[in-house]
């Protein structure tokens, strides 16, 4: 068969994106395709539910932390062994970082793929018609596949809807059923992603409503994709680094990028610790400490005084450590949980993390560090507390100043930002 590939988009967040993306990839899966999931934007918690519904690992495409050359050439890659490509939109459809730079259309527009939208027509019935037609014509060169509807109401419902999308000339790809039993809880304290058989029963609930509801056969035809077979996998003929690189994995510390995994493997190699269950920190010339949930651990985190005692003994050697927010709150003295209970951490910084009177900071972020510049993004609930001084000024999407600090002990570098590798960066953190 020829490659398919499409993106899911919607007019809004919260239109049931993730829902409908979990049902296909469910679905195709266990009709025996080779599916290959992408996340459009930083998010973290989109991609671990694209695995779980695949067994695939899915990859961030992010226009405002790479190039459209490098997008580009990371989703060809990727795309290239599979037979559907499915990638998941951001927010609304236009919605980006700079009016719709970077947005779902934008990405849509960079890899020439067909868009299918998802409308949950809440209190709506013919009114979606000029909804539809202000999509469809507002940036007349994108490629709108057809439309999902989701939440349908009845037959008579749908009729209304069939009849305000046929007059502006969109295609009916399906319609979901309103169901109040499939459901994603809220995923700000990641609850869900710890929950495998509440993702099990969540993933087949979507998908059999999706193959009931959807003709998956002529949405396969109708987005097939002229994939371009000169382009090798990332990396695959890269020489490898003889480098030792130690990285955090376990319920507290998950937030990964793919891609910086794939960076992390042209420098050396790989061993995967759990700073919850292992009392061994592996021998590392790099140490990882990504984000996660570390306050939903901390109990368990402060009772394992062997991990903190190696990690901050590595640390205090100013030996090359990247910690990313949740990674560098367990570097802090200590960490105040949501119900009040103060935990000790490792200690290297003589900040206190809390989660007290959360509120979200988020945003992308642009700074420098050891001559090279990054680009990431902050997404957290904590502050810091008696804090000490930062020293690198970061920049949000536009290039003006924030107050997203960054820690720095010789290699040691530790910020609420998550970074994108660069083989720059790390090659310079690991000088000697």
């Amino acid at each position: 068969m020829k490659p398919s590939a499409f993106i899911i988009a919607a007019p809004t967040s919260d239109s049931g994106k993730s829902t409908i993306t979990i049902g296909l990839l469910r679905a195709l899966s266990r009709q025996g395709y080779r599916v290959q999931p992408f996340k459009c934007g930083p998010d973290y918690i989109d991609p671990k539910l694209h695995k779980n519904a695949s067994g695939v690992d899915s990859v961030n495409l992010d226009l405002f932390m790479q190039s459209e050359e490098s997008v580009q050439t990371l989703f060809r890659s990727y795309q290239a062994p599979s037979d559907v490509a499915v990638v998941e939109g951001v927010m609304g459809l236009f919605d980006g970082y700079d009016r719709d730079r970077g947005s779902t259309a934008h990405l849509a527009e960079v890899l020439g793929l067909p868009i299918v939208l998802v409308l949950t027509p809440k209190s709506m019935a013919y009114s979606v018609a000029p909804l539809l037609y202000g999509i469809k014509h507002f940036r007349p060169e994108l490629n709108i596949l057809g439309v999902i509807f989701n939440k349908v109401n009845s037959p008579k419902h749908l009729a209304y809807l069939r009849d305000a999308a046929d007059d502006v000339g969109v295609k009916v790809l399906g319609s979901i059923p309103t169901d109040k039993t499939l459901t994603l809880p809220s995923r700000h304290l990641g609850l869900i992603t710890d929950d495998p058989e509440a993702l099990e029963a969540h993933a087949n609930q979507a998908a059999n409503l999706v193959e009931a509801h959807i003709d998956l056969t002529q949405l396969l035809a109708d987005s097939q994709y002229q994939s371009i077979s000169t382009i090798s996998t990332i990396g695959s003929n890269a020489p490898k680094g003889t480098k030792k690189i130690a990285v955090a994995r376990d319920e507290a510390f998950n937030f990964i990028y793919t891609e910086n995994i794939r960076m992390l493997e042209q420098f050396g190699t790989i061993t995967y610790f759990s700073p919850i269950h292992d009392s061994q920190l592996p021998e590392c010339d790099l140490l990882y400490l990504p984000g996660g949930y570390p306050e939903l651990y901390a109990e368990q985190l402060s009772q394992n005084s062997a991990m903190i005692q190696q990690i901050k003994a590595y640390a205090e050697r100013q030996a090359p450590l990247i910690a990313e927010c949740g990674g560098m709150l367990y570097l802090s003295r200590s960490l105040i949980t949501a119900e009040e209970k103060e935990y000790p951490m490792v200690g290297l910084f003589n900040h206190s993390a809390t989660m007290e009177g959360a509120r979200l900071t988020i945003g992308y972020r642009q700074l420098e560090l050891f001559g090279v510049p990054l680009k990431g993004h902050e997404f957290h609930y904590s502050h810091l507390t008696a804090t000490d001084e930062g020293v690198a000024n970061q920049l949000n999407a536009t290039g003006e100043p924030v107050n997203t600090l960054l820690f720095q002990h010789g290699k040691v570098i530790a910020t609420y930002t998550h970074l994108t590798f660069t083989a720059p960066f790390l090659s310079r953190l690991l000088e000697q």
